[in-house]
């Protein structure tokens, strides 16, 4: 799935469930901090979305698309703990955009891959919308945080740590 088609069929899943968000342009830029800045929130209402590899023995893997507030990093520990794993570390950037049909820096906060779970830490959700690039480096969305909740169904899980 290529980038294009992964941002039409979000905009098709939030449209069929009748989800607030408004598209903001800007100039292209993948970093959050900085994409945060273009788009003038706080840094903790961004989502930073990070594939990770996760072995559960040696043959065994799976992959979690943990999304975490901008202002914080992904505690690895944490979620290999959830997944019982022996091992948890960020998936090559070939693998990240193959399972979330996003170029790397556009990853959005939602899994249209059965092998790519997502879970979200609960700091991200404490405001009442949150900001991400729209697999598009020139485009985000600020969508509402029930919303989210509601079409996404993530696992909640504390998997964030300080900056």
């Amino acid at each position: 799935m290529k980038s294009d088609e992964t941002y039409e069929k979000l905009i098709a899943l939030l449209d069929e469930h009748g989800a607030a968000y408004r598209t903001i342009d800007h100039p292209a830029e993948g970093g959050t901090e900085a994409v945060s800045r273009l788009r003038g929130h706080e840094l903790a209402q961004a989502a930073k979305c990070i594939v990770i590899m996760v072995k559960l023995g040696k043959k065994t893997k799976r992959f979690v698309l943990a999304v975490v507030s901008g202002e914080q990093r992904v505690d690895l520990a944490a979620v290999k703990g959830l997944l019982g794993g022996t091992y948890a570390g960020f998936a090559s950037q070939d693998v990240a955009e193959q399972l979330s049909g996003c170029a790397s820096g556009t990853i959005l906060p939602f899994s249209f891959d059965p092998e790519l779970e997502l879970i979200v830490d609960p700091a991200l959700l404490e405001h009442p919308e949150f900001f991400f690039n729209a697999a598009r480096l020139d485009r985000s969305l600020a969508l509402s945080t029930g919303d989210y909740l509601k079409v996404a169904e993530p696992r909640v899980e504390a998997i964030a740590a300080n900056g």
